[in-house]
C-alpha cells in the first residue's frame, strides 16, 4: 500500500472547531457538582454538555467539557475509545486550564476507556 503523507494545517483544525462551537447551541445538561444519572458515585468536576444538532461517534451530539477560563475558546480535544460501549468519540474542552485538561483526561482513562488529549498551542 502506498500512503501519501499530508501536511496538517493545525490552525485550520482549531479554527473549524471554534466555528462549530460558535454556530452551535451549547446545552449544559450535567452542571458541575451533579451526579451522573447512571453512576451516582461519579460527580462532575466541571460543567458538561453537548452541542445541539451535531453528530459524534456514539450517534449523539458532540460532548463538551466547560472549564473555568473566562474566554470561550476551544483549549483541547479528547479522543476516546470505550471497549464496553464499543465506540470512539471526541469531546471538546472549552475554556479549560491545564489542570482541568488533566482531570478530564484522567476521567476518560478508567475502566474500559482509554483516551488521548490534543492540546491547542
Amino acid at each position: 500500500m502506498n500512503y501519501k503523507l499530508q501536511t496538517t494545517n493545525y490552525a485550520d483544525f482549531w479554527f473549524k472547531l471554534e466555528r462549530l462551537v460558535a454556530i452551535s447551541n451549547l446545552k449544559i445538561d450535567r452542571p458541575k457538582g451533579t451526579s451522573h444519572p447512571r453512576y451516582p458515585s461519579f460527580v462532575y468536576p466541571l460543567d458538561y454538555g453537548y452541542l445541539e444538532n451535531t453528530h459524534s461517534g456514539d450517534g449523539n451530539d458532540i460532548d463538551v467539557w466547560i472549564g473555568s477560563l473566562s474566554n470561550q475558546t476551544v483549549t483541547a480535544v479528547i479522543c476516546s475509545v470505550d471497549l464496553e460501549k464499543r465506540d470512539t468519540e471526541i469531546k471538546i474542552l472549552l475554556s479549560c486550564t491545564s489542570d482541568e485538561n488533566q482531570a478530564i483526561l484522567d476521567i476518560h482513562n478508567t475502566g474500559f476507556q482509554s483516551a488521548v488529549l490534543l492540546v491547542r498551542k
